[in-house]
């Protein structure tokens, strides 16, 4: 009986650690600040060189997150990737991300001049580890029923997984 007991117990130490794992992850990721807002008063030119420095180092390549505060969806692009930890901890595993606000406060306009024209927000851009650009497009390619789809994110991950520099 007690032999029970400790496989149950055991059971569901297991069981409780594999559903916090991907939790875990996604709030441990220690990541730069670049990464983690839209904010007016960062040196977009100076955070692109740190990230791709990062990019290089890791092995990754550079994804540039184009919004603001002001857009409702970048917010709701935000909530998904926070209740979605796995896709976050994927994106993050294929990706250095780079914020860069556009806002009234700071259009960066000489820093978007650089990158082919968004088209509506948020706007993504890859980039090789050299800072090339190889892909750009608005995240409403992710929507599925209006809404954030968990597929078409990892599907994305996997297709840009998969292409090496």
């Amino acid at each position: 009986m007690m032999c029970l007991l400790q496989s149950v117990r055991f059971a569901l130490i297991c069981a409780f650690l594999l559903i916090s794992i991907p939790a875990m992850t996604a709030c441990e990721l220690d990541l730069p600040a670049f990464s983690t807002t839209y904010d007016a008063k960062r040196d977009p030119y100076a955070d692109t060189q740190a990230a791709l420095k990062l990019a290089r180092e890791t092995n990754r390549k550079l994804l540039i997150e184009v919004g603001g505060d002001w857009c409702s969806w970048c917010h709701v692009l935000d909530r998904f990737l926070q209740d979605h930890s796995s896709v976050t901890a994927r994106l993050h595993e294929t990706f250095v991300l780079l914020k860069i606000n556009v806002s009234e406060v700071n259009d960066n306009a000489r820093f978007m001049a650089t990158l082919p024209p968004a088209r509506g927000y948020p706007h993504m851009y890859i980039t090789d580890s050299s800072g090339v650009v190889l892909h750009s497009q608005n995240t409403g390619q992710f929507l599925e029923n209006k809404e954030y789809s968990e597929k078409q994110f990892v599907e994305f991950l996997d297709y840009w997984q998969s292409q090496s520099d």
